[in-house]
């Protein structure tokens, strides 16, 4: 009897392509006795299929259940069509679409298959540091355009070998259209260069590298997304070098080690932080150290350039090879390597081979290059594991630009990011494609390859923004940028930013039920044209209420004034306790004259702007306790705080404060007002008693200790009422000051206790990292309501 035949149309949308999709729907097909045909469309992959109905089944329920392990499916749409008698089932060439787009993946980490190939002396890939397939390797760095085929990355000019053409061309081989697919005949090639450029003739450039390593020598090596700078990070004296060429005395470098075994010997590594570590991001992962390791950082003297690899830190930023090229030259090292961003401090990565030769000249010795061009530049993402659960530091390498998933499909839109720590976001669709690192907008470099960047996300995603949305801060790079750009501009609030992206990104939260934002960070320009940064607030996706904050403090010399936080320290002492008030044994050693222009500074207001900011009072208070009184990084000062704190266990009593009703809530956007008037926290208790503990005596760690335990307090008790006044059980933590481990870890258990409901990141950094995700999304419900009532959406 002849069988009933069935024929299905499938459209299936996700990071479908360059992950081997195509031939794991062959396979599919192959074991269900199914013909048709399987092709990459610009939207994505289209299937046809033909066969008994109960093969159907097992197809399309095998088709999610089984998916390649890069693989990610956002949609399956099955229709039926007429039987059209397909002889066999085959791959057919891919189908472009103009005005239609993808979700493209990410890099990833080289996978086991390809791992044994380069390290069997049988194979014809061993050694070879550009080995890849459909499971691993570079994708968005390499590519130019969609659809993702070979003629559209920067692996066009590298024709194929007969044997590497079989693989691509195999629908049954792991290799089978893996776009950078090439071996040591066809392949990239890797060369190793002196300082001036010069080739140097070697065997091996990679053994060769490695021995330059030993001696001590920094090397720019070239990675997925740009150059690193590396060297022995178990040789002080290279590492110091290393600090005082690329002018980074004192932040924390990431160190790579060959396995999880070594891993596990310079580091403390939880279940989590191994799963991060061996995922197939593979992102570097901020990691307790161990005492007894080689690479241990060490504590330094106050101010002096130190020679070891994070200074006055109990973490390490620890990651695991990633390609083929960073496994055989650890191999070969065998030891842990200082693996950095290949440019100075705050400048882009270094990209192009010129380019690094121009740019590193001067940091790196030797140059450990290749000639497989690299279209995108990505730093390494980093993550941290801590009380919420994991949550990114660096969103980049390996998880951009894979999307947030939106709740609602809105107009084209452009989020510009803020100053530091910048990313874009792009949406389409109910997708946020939020950027890669881009870094700090503080000099042309880092513009240029913000606006590179935006392009190639626009023209990658086919986004032609409707919809601009820029930081309210007048000044900052983005949002000159975005004001220029064609488009309905939006001003957000920096810190409702935070808001937002918190909301879009937790699991569980609503974009437009309000909850209690608490929001602790440096800076974010304010309704009031003074600098907020300790805020509570009344809001969701659609505006919000300035339910409390910090009261407002000066900030002598303003930003400045964040490089030198004895200034703050002095200035906040004057403000709160009296222009006469003595100065305490951590700062009497600064200049009678200095004292004196920061007392007239506070008194006349000159260059002194007022500041809510919770940063800044742990800048102060880190200095106040003398624990670090200039920086040279970003929150230097609150981390060395966090560190000495964490070293305490006594937990002992939070320092006094107090609330007190100030003037009517500031109000923005299309929120239910909920509150008549705001709170202001006061600090002149809290100042008070650290100066009473310091005249006695009390350590500096225990001091630490109990003003984290009083933020925590602060951020329970503000809760506790406004929820007295609003009802509102659900509370949102963001802004960079939630990076710190110990407050989290204290914070949390306190809000729980009392049966808030408390949201955290998951995807995207608390930092300034996720504020342009916030920007898109209240961009969506704000720009809708002006449009609404025909209006234009600026503040």
């Amino acid at each position: 009897m002849t069988a009933i035949l069935q024929a299905q149309h499938i459209a299936v949308r996700g990071v479908v392509q360059g992950v081997g999709f195509r031939p794991f729907i062959y396979r599919l097909a192959q074991e269900n006795a199914l013909a048709g045909w399987v092709r990459n469309t610009s939207w994505g992959v289209e299937i046809e299929i033909e066969g008994t109905p109960e093969a159907l089944t097992r197809f399309a329920m095998d088709l999610r259940a089984e998916t390649p392990p890069l693989a990610h499916i956002e949609s399956v749409a099955i229709e039926e069509t007429p039987v059209n008698g397909h002889p066999r089932f085959e791959i057919l060439h891919s189908e472009p679409q103009a005005g239609v787009y993808q979700l493209v993946s990410p890099d990833m980490a080289t996978c086991p298959d390809c791992l044994r190939e380069i390290l069997d002396p049988d194979d014809r890939r061993y050694r070879y540091p550009f080995t890849n397939c459909t499971n691993c390797g570079p994708r968005f760095t390499i590519i130019a355009d969609v659809p993702y085929d070979r003629p559209q990355t920067t692996m066009r000019s590298f024709a194929m070998c007969p044997d590497c053409q079989r693989e691509y061309d195999d629908p049954l081989d792991r290799r089978f259209h893996a776009q950078p697919n090439a071996c040591p005949v066809c392949g990239p090639q890797v060369t190793l260069r002196d300082a001036e450029g010069r080739a140097i003739a070697a065997d091996d450039p990679l053994q060769a590298a490695a021995n330059l390593l030993h001696q001590g020598h920094i090397l720019a090596v070239k990675g997925l997304g740009g150059y690193q700078l590396a060297c022995d990070a178990t040789n002080a004296e290279a590492v110091a070098r290393l600090r005082q060429r690329k002018h980074r005395p004192h932040k924390p470098f990431a160190v790579m080690l060959p396995d999880l075994a070594a891993v596990e010997a310079h580091a403390v590594v939880g279940e989590a932080e191994r799963q991060l570590l061996t995922s197939p991001a593979a992102p570097i992962v901020l990691l307790p150290w161990r005492e007894d390791s080689s690479i241990t950082p060490e504590v330094a003297a106050p101010h002096v350039a130190a020679p070891h690899v994070a200074v006055n830190s109990r973490y390490l930023g620890v990651m695991l090879p990633y390609t083929p090229l960073h496994h055989l030259l650890l191999r070969d090292v065998g030891g842990p390597l200082i693996m950095t961003s290949g440019n100075l401090s705050e400048e882009p990565i270094a990209r192009d081979n010129d380019e690094a030769q121009r740019r590193l000249r001067g940091i790196a010795d030797y140059f450990l290059t290749h000639n497989r061009d690299i279209y995108s530049r990505y730093d390494d993402s980093v993550w941290m594991v801590i009380a919420g659960g994991p949550q990114p530091v660096r969103r980049a390498r390996g998880y951009a630009p894979f999307p947030v998933r939106l709740p609602f499909e809105g107009r084209p839109t452009l989020a510009c990011g803020p100053e530091l720590k910048n990313t874009f976001c792009l949406t389409r669709d109910n997708y946020a494609f939020l950027s890669q690192h881009i870094g700090d907008m503080e000099n042309l470099e880092t513009l240029q390859h913000y606006e590179e960047t935006i392009q190639i996300y626009q023209r990658m995603f086919r986004i032609e923004p409707e919809i601009v949305a820029v930081d309210m801060h007048p000044d900052y790079m983005s949002t000159r940028y975005g004001v220029q750009r064609d488009g309905q501009v939006m001003r957000v609030q920096h810190h409702h930013a935070h808001l937002a992206a918190c909301l879009a990104d937790a699991e569980g939260a609503s974009v437009e039920e309000p909850v209690i934002g608490v929001i602790l960070d440096g800076t974010g320009y304010g309704l009031d044209g003074h600098i907020w940064g300790g805020e509570f607030l009344i809001g969701d996706g659609r505006g919000f209420q300035r339910a409390a904050h910090l009261e407002y403090l000066p900030l002598p010399g303003g930003e400045g004034a964040i490089r030198k936080p004895y200034r703050i320290a002095v200035a906040y002492l004057r403000a709160l306790l009296g222009q006469d008030a003595p100065l305490p044994p951590t700062l009497r050693h600064l200049p009678e004259a200095e004292q004196q222009i920061i007392q007239r500074m506070v008194e006349q207001g000159v260059n002194t702007p007022q500041t809510s900011s919770a940063g800044r009072l742990f800048d102060a208070v880190s200095a106040l306790i003398g624990v670090c009184q200039e920086t040279s990084y970003e929150a230097q000062a609150a981390i060395e705080l966090e560190m000495l704190a964490t070293g305490d266990e006594i937990e002992g009593q939070p320092y006094p404060y107090a609330w007190e009703l100030a003037d009517p809530a500031q109000t923005w956007g299309e929120i239910e007002t909920r509150l008549a008037h705001s709170h202001v926290l006061r600090l002149r208790p809290l100042l008070a008693a650290l100066l009473d503990d310091l005249r006695a005596g009390v350590s500096a760690a225990h001091m630490a200790r109990r003003f984290h335990l009083t933020v925590a307090e602060m951020i329970a008790d503000g809760c506790e009422r406004l929820r007295a006044e609003t009802g509102i059980q659900q509370v949102a933590l963001s802004g960079g000051c939630f990076q710190n481990r110990l407050l989290l870890a204290l914070a949390l258990p306190r809000l729980r206790a009392r049966d808030f409901q408390v949201f955290t990141h998951r995807q995207v950094p608390c930092n300034d990292g996720g504020v342009a995700l916030g920007q898109a999304v209240i961009a969506h419900f704000v720009g809708a309501h002006y449009r609404a009532i025909g209006a234009e959406p600026c503040v």
